[in-house]
C-alpha cells in the first residue's frame, strides 16, 4: 500500500505542478496557480500520515517505508528548485520570457553549484534520517528497525557520494576552452 502510495504522490507531484503552469501562463491567474503549488506539500504530508498509522497499526517496518522517508526528504531538498527550474522553462515557452539559464560549466562557478546542489542533498537526507529515527523511535525496541536503519544508512551514502562528486569539481575545475585564434592575415609578395 505505502509503495502504491509513493507512485501515487509522485504523479500527484507532476500533475499539480503542471496544472499549476498551465492555469499560470495559459490562463494568466497567477494566484490560482500558486493555489495549486501550495497543495503540493499536502501530498507530503498524507503520504508521512499514512506511513505513520501503518506503523501504528502494527506493520513490520519494511522498505516501502524506508523509501517513503527518502522520498519525502527528497521533496523537501529538491522539491522548491525543481518547481523554480520548470517554472522558468514554462515562462520561456509559454510566456515568451527569458530562456533560462543552464548551469555553469567551467571553474569555480561550476564548484559552487555543485556545492549548492550538494547542500540540498544534505537537507533531503537530513530530513530522510529524522522521519526514519522518529520510525525507529515509534517503533521501539520490540520490533523489527533493521529495514529503517539500512535506509539511513543509504541517506548518508548517497550524501557522501554525491559530495565527492561536488569535490572534485573543486579540485579539478573543468576549464573553459581556449578561443581560437583568426589565421594571420597572408602577405601579398609584390
Amino acid at each position: 500500500m505505502i509503495v502504491a502510495l509513493i507512485i501515487a504522490c509522485e504523479v500527484g507531484f507532476w500533475v499539480l505542478l503542471a496544472l499549476a503552469l498551465a492555469v499560470r501562463y495559459l490562463l494568466n491567474k497567477r494566484r490560482a496557480s500558486v493555489v495549486l503549488l501550495l497543495c503540493e506539500p499536502v501530498l507530503e504530508l498524507v503520504l508521512f500520515v499514512v506511513t505513520a498509522i501503518d506503523l501504528k497499526n502494527g506493520a513490520e517496518p519494511s522498505w516501502e517505508h524506508g523509501v517513503a522517508a527518502l522520498y519525502i526528504g527528497f521533496t523537501v531538498g529538491y522539491g522548491h528548485y525543481l518547481i523554480r527550474w520548470l517554472d522558468g522553462h514554462a515562462a520561456h515557452r509559454l510566456a515568451g520570457g527569458p530562456k533560462p539559464q543552464g548551469p555553469p560549466k567551467y571553474g569555480l562557478a561550476r564548484a559552487r553549484y555543485e556545492g549548492r546542489l550538494w547542500t540540498r542533498t544534505v537537507v533531503a537526507a537530513g530530513v530522510a534520517l529524522a522521519l526514519l529515527q522518529l520510525a525507529v523511535w515509534y517503533v521501539g525496541a520490540d520490533g523489527n528497525v533493521d529495514s529503517l536503519r539500512s535506509f539511513q544508512w543509504i541517506a548518508l551514502r548517497i550524501v557522501g557520494i554525491h559530495g565527492l562528486i561536488a569535490l572534485t569539481y573543486t579540485i579539478w575545475p573543468k576549464k573553459a576552452p581556449e578561443p581560437e585564434k583568426a589565421p594571420a592575415p597572408e602577405k601579398v609578395s609584390r
